[in-house]
């Protein structure tokens, strides 16, 4: 296994965040660059974000201190302030970049950027891109400006792990498309490789998002945090297709309302996306059904306005100017990931970290609507300024600070819930219509693929049923015991498919460890047995032992609670 050519920074993953960063090296020039992405360079879950992009631009009557009390609030006390600092108030000049690059944001009669509100936002401040296709469009121009750059682009390789020498990344090893594995060397590697969705069985996320970005930290003993709060979407369509078809809260910031079996509103749909979730799965158990019923009849000129949805929804055979649509919370976005500081560097000098597979301290419990394209840009930008200054450890701040302290967070927010019963409360099949990869691309044997597949979906099925909206503590341990059953199965193989199903298990695992030792319901972690917010909790929950000497240095036992 010959190492390829060495780059100065490898970039993992196609999204907003490693698109970003390569653009940004690309534009102030100098360095080798490659990017390396499982797909093709547009396959990633930043094109399928129907929601826009939150930023407060000059001129708006909104403001960044505004923005910063929303995201804090909806991270339920666990945000890190500064980080969320740094998000609202760079946030202008990375859209502005953005648009420079020729992407193109709905805009308002007679000029100017339209803005939308969604759960969670005191005020509209959400720019969107044909309606609800604000993260085609984002992904649309990124890859047109990498492909124009001078970025070495290896697409369909999948990175199976890090290579460390000594305390420092110095790249990964990875399967090439014959399914060869090769060392790809680099002085920076960023990791910007997306979330795991792909968990659970009921997802809004495509089939690559498969947790890789954060198995490999784990592997490597680079701290992971905050990975209980998996963020999940209330109103996916309940329908046989996945990933589900999402349909976007812009719908509800417009007026689309909520209604039980009777056709009663229920829930304050503009509430963040944590609570309204919760409150479909109180009404699910309550009804004894798989689904709610969201209301968009009263919405003029649907077609014009979510031109994306309204095609969505005519292909699955549903006519939102006539009828209600059947909705139901799917797994959506995790907040949590590989710990870094305020630059996006972790705890492994020569690794960094950006979007979702990182934990930046910006959501805590949960996601604020819309901030998640805007952190890809943020803070893959700030790892790029970062390695070009000469950067190559990690320093004490933001999230990764948190290590050897309680968060950086000021504003404790509780938002408790009624004991709720744990259950099954989406529709959870993993058959004929569950998507699946051709075992040809990838060098699997037929018999291999089939074997990992029924494992995916036994992973998926247990993590759904049983570490879904509601948990308790013998369901977390009956998904436990699914997953570990899961684990000893898995075949010793080096190719795609397995080792898809590999970095699901150990996210699960560390997920699951999480969930259970954090006794408390807090943010999108709703545990039905401990229905209140403790102060005891207001602590980041650790995985992973750093191999650096630098902040996090300190060898901790998985799932150890941090802080005093």
């Amino acid at each position: 296994m010959s190492p390829l050519q060495r780059l100065d920074v490898l970039v993992i993953g196609s999204g907003v965040a490693g698109l970003s960063a390569a653009v940004r090296l690309a534009q102030l020039g100098g360095a080798r660059v490659g990017v390396l992405t499982k797909g093709e360079l547009e396959q990633s879950t930043t094109r399928w974000a129907q929601g826009g992009i939150a930023a407060v631009l000059p001129g708006d009557e909104d403001s960044t201190d505004l923005h910063l009390a929303d995201t804090l609030r909806a991270g339920a006390g666990l945000c890190d302030q500064a980080a969320v600092r740094v998000l609202v108030d760079e946030g202008s000049e990375r859209v502005h970049e953005l648009i420079a690059l020729g992407a193109v944001f709905d805009s308002v009669p007679g000029g100017g950027l339209s803005r939308a509100r969604e759960g969670g936002h005191s005020t509209a401040r959400v720019l969107h891109a044909g309606g609800t296709a604000t993260g085609a469009e984002v992904e649309r121009a990124l890859v047109a400006a990498v492909r124009d750059s001078a970025a070495a682009i290896l697409e369909n390789w999948f990175a199976l792990d890090l290579v460390l020498e000594g305390a420092r990344c110095t790249g990964v090893v990875a399967l090439d498309p014959s399914g060869h594995l090769q060392r790809v060397e680099a002085s920076h590697v960023v990791l910007a490789c997306g979330g795991a969705g792909q968990m659970y069985a009921v997802t809004t996320n495509p089939t690559e998002a498969t947790g890789d970005g954060i198995a490999m930290a784990l592997r490597a003993g680079v701290p992971v945090a905050d990975v209980e709060f998996v963020q999940f979407h209330p109103t996916a369509l309940h329908h046989s297709a996945m990933p589900r078809p999402l349909i976007s809260e812009a719908l509800r910031g417009h007026g689309a309302v909520l209604r039980d079996g009777a056709g009663n509103r229920f829930v304050d749909e503009l509430l963040p996306r944590d609570l309204v979730s919760r409150a479909i799965a109180v009404k699910l158990v309550e009804e004894g059904s798989d689904h709610v019923w969201l209301d968009a009849t009263v919405l003029e000129d649907f077609g014009r306005r979510f031109p994306t949805i309204a095609d969505s929804l005519a292909e699955a055979g549903f006519d939102p100017v006539r009828e209600w649509l059947p909705v139901a919370p799917a797994a959506h976005y995790l907040s949590g990931g590989v710990l870094v500081d305020l630059d996006g560097a972790t705890a492994l000098p020569g690794l960094w970290a950006a979007g979702e597979v990182a934990c930046t301290g910006v959501h805590g419990a949960n996601r604020l609507a819309s901030n998640s394209l805007l952190e890809g840009m943020v803070f893959g930008a700030r790892c790029v300024d970062a390695i070009l200054s000469g950067r190559d450890a990690p320093e004490s701040t933001g999230a990764l600070a948190g290590l050897d302290g309680e968060t950086g967070e000021a504003l404790a927010t509780g938002d408790p819930a009624a004991p709720i019963p744990v259950g099954q409360v989406a529709d959870c099949r993993c058959g004929p219509d569950h998507p699946e990869v051709s075992p040809r691309r990838i060098g699997a044997s037929p018999d291999s693929h089939a074997r990992a597949q029924a494992q995916r979906c036994a992973l998926q099925g247990a993590m759904t049923n049983w570490a879904g909206v509601v948990r308790d503590a013998s369901s977390l341990e009956r998904a436990s015991r699914a997953v570990a059953g899961v684990v000893a199965e898995l075949a010793p193989t080096v190719d795609r498919i397995t080792a898809e199903v590999r970095n699901l298990t150990e996210v699960a695992k560390a997920l699951l460890e999480a969930a259970t030792e954090r006794e408390e319901t807090r943010g999108s972690q709703v545990r039905a047995d401990f229905p209140e917010t403790s102060p005891r909790f207001r602590r980041r929950l650790s995985h992973g032992a750093s191999r650096s000497a630098g902040p996090g240095s300190r060898r901790r036992p998985s799932s150890e609670v941090l802080g005093p």
